[in-house]
C-alpha cells in the first residue's frame, strides 16, 4: 500500500516563548516542536497560567519568538507580509468586538477583508463565499440580526464563522468557549470538529475543557510546567501525559475514562 505523504500545515522548531526586556529573556516555554496536518482539529491545554495564550500569540505572529522557528505552509512566518498571512492564518480571539451595532452579515463579511480592493467592495465571489459559510456554522437564520442581540453561543458561532469566510488553511482559536454553559461548550467544539472535517481546514484553539478535547481532537497539544508535547490523545494518555498537568493531590486522571475526576 502506498503511504499518503501529510501535507503539514503548521510547524515549529525549536520554538520558544516568552517576553524579552533589556536584561533578560523570561522563557514562558521551549523546544517547542509541533506539526499540525491539514484537515485536523487540534485540541491546546494545560493549566491556568502555563502559557497557552503566549503560545498562540506566537503562532499568529502577534508576539516575536524568543528562539526558533514558526512556518505556515513550509515558509516561514517571518517572511509573509501582512497581507499575505491573512490569507494563511485567521484568528478568533476571546476579547469583545469593536461593535455590536454590525448585523451577522456584515460581520462575516469583514472576513473577507484580504481578498477585497481597496474600497471593500464585495465580489460575487466573497458573496458566495459568506453564504456558504453562512450555512456551514448553522447562523444563516440569524443574518439580520445585529450582534448586541445575540447569546454568548451565537456571538461565538459569528466569529468563527467570519474566520471561516477568511478562507486560510489554519484558524486558530483562544478559548472559544469561554463563557459558555456545558451545551453550547460541547455544540462549539463538535462544530469544529465538524468543519475541520469538511473543509480540510486546520483547525487550532486552547482550552481548559480538556475532557471534550480528549473525546473530539485529532491531536492534542499539552503545555506542563517541564515541557510541551504533541499527539493524539490515545498515545498522550497512554504516555500519561495528562497525569501531570494538575497537582496528584487533589486532581487525578482515569486513563479509563479519559477524564478528571476529584480525589476523595
Amino acid at each position: 500500500m502506498t503511504k499518503v505523504e501529510q501535507h503539514i500545515v503548521l510547524e515549529t522548531k525549536n520554538l520558544s516563548v516568552g517576553y524579552a526586556s533589556k536584561k533578560e529573556a523570561n522563557i514562558v516555554a521551549g523546544s517547542i516542536n509541533i506539526a499540525l496536518q491539514k484537515g485536523q482539529l487540534v485540541g491546546l491545554v494545560g493549566a491556568n497560567g502555563i502559557g497557552k495564550s503566549t503560545l498562540l500569540r506566537t503562532l499568529t505572529n502577534v508576539q516575536k519568538p524568543l528562539q526558533g522557528e514558526i512556518y505556515i505552509n513550509s515558509k516561514s512566518i517571518l517572511d509573509y507580509t501582512s497581507v499575505e498571512l491573512a490569507k494563511q492564518l485567521s484568528l478568533v480571539l476571546t476579547e469583545q468586538i469593536a461593535s455590536k451595532n454590525l448585523s451577522v452579515f456584515e460581520l462575516v463579511a469583514l472576513g473577507r477583508q484580504p481578498y477585497t480592493n481597496w474600497v471593500g467592495n464585495l465580489s460575487q465571489e466573497d458573496l458566495v463565499v459568506i453564504e456558504k459559510t453562512l450555512q456551514q456554522t448553522n447562523i444563516d437564520f440569524l443574518r439580520e440580526k445585529k450582534c448586541f442581540e445575540l447569546s454568548d453561543g451565537q456571538l461565538q458561532k459569528v466569529m468563527i464563522a467570519r474566520a471561516l469566510a477568511q478562507d486560510t488553511d489554519l484558524i486558530i482559536l483562544d478559548e472559544p468557549t469561554t463563557h459558555l454553559d456545558m451545551y453550547h461548550k460541547a455544540y462549539i467544539l463538535k462544530l469544529l470538529q465538524k468543519l475541520a472535517k469538511e473543509t480540510g481546514k486546520t483547525i487550532l484553539f486552547s482550552s481548559h475543557e480538556i475532557d471534550l478535547a480528549i473525546q473530539l481532537c485529532d491531536t492534542m497539544i499539552v503545555m506542563s510546567k517541564n515541557e510541551v508535547v504533541s499527539g493524539t490523545p490515545c498515545k498522550l494518555i497512554s504516555k500519561g501525559t495528562f497525569n501531570t498537568l494538575f497537582p496528584e493531590d487533589l486532581i487525578a486522571f482515569d486513563e479509563k475514562t479519559g477524564s478528571f475526576r476529584v480525589r476523595k
